[in-house]
């Protein structure tokens, strides 16, 4: 029989599986920890890793070998660590790069994060026909569409990644300055069905629901009750910029300032709703010094210390 040549939609849909039960070290703790960025590190190091735990954007290791991820593996050493992805593309129409999966579950192999998670996303253009994109990769996390069709292929690329990288991914809620007239599902139903169809988990970036609930004008406390609690596996905090647009304000989620007194407020509701987690400080533009960044975390710390005294929600 003659070989055929497969699609690229095909190809991207082939590659590395691996059992998705496979066990996690190094468990990352209810506590706030940073977002340690490049520039902070030798000053963390320095300072005797004065977090918990951290967080690292995973695309910012894939390359083996080298200073900077010699200068990760030695804080892992010494601290729990979560991964970030930020190029995955979940709701990519073609399926998933297989490559970019062989190389993050490299990282992962290597790091052994406790934490895994993905933007609830697309960044990968495909086709070949009028308008289509081809495989361009765009520098940005584009929304999708809360459809029925978008449900069934984000379903199907994080069962695909789950499987490649055997780890429970933790899906990010979007931050939104449009409506799609096409999305037909509530976004907390379209997360909570991902849940129930993949068993993924949540990552609840609460700077993002806020942002995405002043811009769209939807109701915050209703949202949280409509998520499953015990999927929530992590909490995102962030500051956000306020810009006028058309005569009308509009946040943008910019992580580049101390997280808003709003924010930490609507925190302080998801932590009586749904319990401590580990939570993370994301600073990515206009970077403080180390200090300001254990500060913020030090402000989430002193919310997140009553509610695991509590006990009522803890894990």
């Amino acid at each position: 029989m003659a070989a055929t040549t497969p699609s690229p939609a095909a190809a991207r849909s082939a590659g590395p599986v691996l059992d998705r039960a496979t066990p996690v070290p190094a468990p990352v703790p209810a506590a706030a920890g940073i977002g340690l960025r490049e520039p902070h590190r030798e000053a963390f190091v320095a300072a005797g890793l004065p977090a918990p735990w951290v967080e690292i954007h995973s695309e910012n290791y894939l390359v083996p070998g080298g200073p900077r991820l010699a200068g990760i593996e030695r804080v892992r050493r010494d601290r729990p660590i979560g991964c970030h992805g930020v190029g995955l593309s979940l709701g990519s129409a073609g399926g998933l790069d297989p490559d970019h999966l062989l190389r993050l579950r490299a990282l992962y192999a290597r790091l052994e994060p406790g934490l895994v998670s993905e933007h609830l996303s697309w960044s990968i253009g495909t086709g070949t026909g009028p308008g289509a994109m081809g495989d361009a990769y765009l520098n940005d996390l584009l929304p999708l569409p809360y459809s029925e069709e978008c449900l069934d292929r984000v379903c199907r690329n994080l069962d695909h990644a789950q499987d490649a990288l055997g780890h429970r991914i933790l899906v990010e809620n979007p931050s939104a300055y449009i409506a799609f007239a096409g999305s037909a599902i509530p976004e907390a139903e379209f997360l909570a069905e991902l849940v129930t169809r993949t068993g993924c988990g949540l990552l609840l970036d609460i700077n993002n629901l806020y942002v995405s609930s002043v811009n769209l004008g939807f109701d915050r406390a209703g949202w949280l009750d409509a998520i499953p609690a015990d999927a929530v596996g992590e909490y995102h905090l962030a500051g956000h910029a306020r810009l006028t647009v058309g005569g009308e304000e509009l946040l943008i989620d910019d992580h580049g300032s101390a997280v808003g007194d709003a924010v930490m407020a609507l925190f302080a509701v998801a932590l009586e709703r749904i319990g401590p987690r580990p939570t993370l400080i994301e600073w990515d533009t206009d970077l403080p010094e180390l200090d300001g960044l254990l500060a913020e975390a030090a402000r989430a710390q002193r919310l997140l210390d009553p509610a695991a005294r509590s006990g009522r929600h803890a894990r």
